[in-house]
């Protein structure tokens, strides 16, 4: 059998960056840590990445591009079973460079070019999921006021970007390592698609109540406050 060609140096080079800036996060993270941790010299690291900053730029591309692709897949979105599918491969995408979130206002503040492109980032979370609200609207998933779109949108967005580093206060020793990622991931799309409760048909918010028990620990069910019932179920 013919031996697989080795990796490029600079593939490499990317891959064992992001593990690292994902475990110990970035400004923790030098270029001597990682030509290290690749045993191979810092001239070497320095040939293919002249600096720290294009390695932080070239795993931002990945994710950019790996985003707008999923993000295209908002306008099948018809029902809460979609939704969620959706929503739980958007926070897998978050996770595998999730150092980017957790790094987010340092990374901002130090990196112009991250700056504009990361608004740009919010624009297009925010324009898929006014999609995915015109779909589920348009299928009779859910019933929302044009008047409300603007703003439920917004605050999933908000959910969605800010979600890990919600995780992260909470539990700073475990939130972000991998055994904690199924769970935290799960509750990141159960507290978003809770936004939608108030305008779910009364079928799909049942469904939607039946992911989040099929998917959630009992004891994570526990420590966290059942969805509100709607007006005419409380009624």
């Amino acid at each position: 059998m013919a031996k697989k060609p080795p990796r490029r140096t600079a593939e490499r080079i990317l891959e064992v960056t992001l593990d690292l800036f994902n475990r110990f996060g970035e400004p923790n993270v030098s270029t001597t840590l990682i030509s290290a941790e690749l045993s191979i010299s810092p001239g070497n690291l320095y040939y293919h990445y002249p600096a720290k900053e294009e390695l932080i730029n070239a795993l931002f591309d990945r994710f950019e591009t790996g985003l707008n692709e999923l993000l295209q897949a908002s306008d099948g979105v018809r029902d809460v079973e979609d939704a969620w599918f959706f929503m739980h491969t958007l926070f897998e995408l978050i996770w595998q460079y999730r150092f980017l979130y957790r790094d987010l206002n340092d990374l901002l503040s130090n990196n112009r070019r991250l700056e504009t492109h990361f608004q740009t980032v919010l624009k297009n979370k925010t324009q898929a999921v006014r999609t995915l609200l015109d779909g589920m609207n348009r299928s009779g998933a859910l019933h929302i006021d044009a008047r409300e779109v603007e703003a439920t949108a917004t605050s999933m967005v908000v959910v969605l970007t800010y979600w890990l580093s919600f995780e992260y206060v909470r539990d700073p020793r475990r939130a972000l390592e991998p055994e904690s990622a199924q769970q935290a991931l799960l509750r990141g799309a159960h507290h978003v698609l809770h936004l939608l409760v108030p305008y779910l048909e009364a079928g799909q918010r049942g469904h939607l109540l039946g992911l989040v028990s099929a998917y959630t620990p009992r004891s994570a069910m526990q420590s966290n406050p059942p969805l509100a019932k709607t007006a005419d179920e409380a009624a």
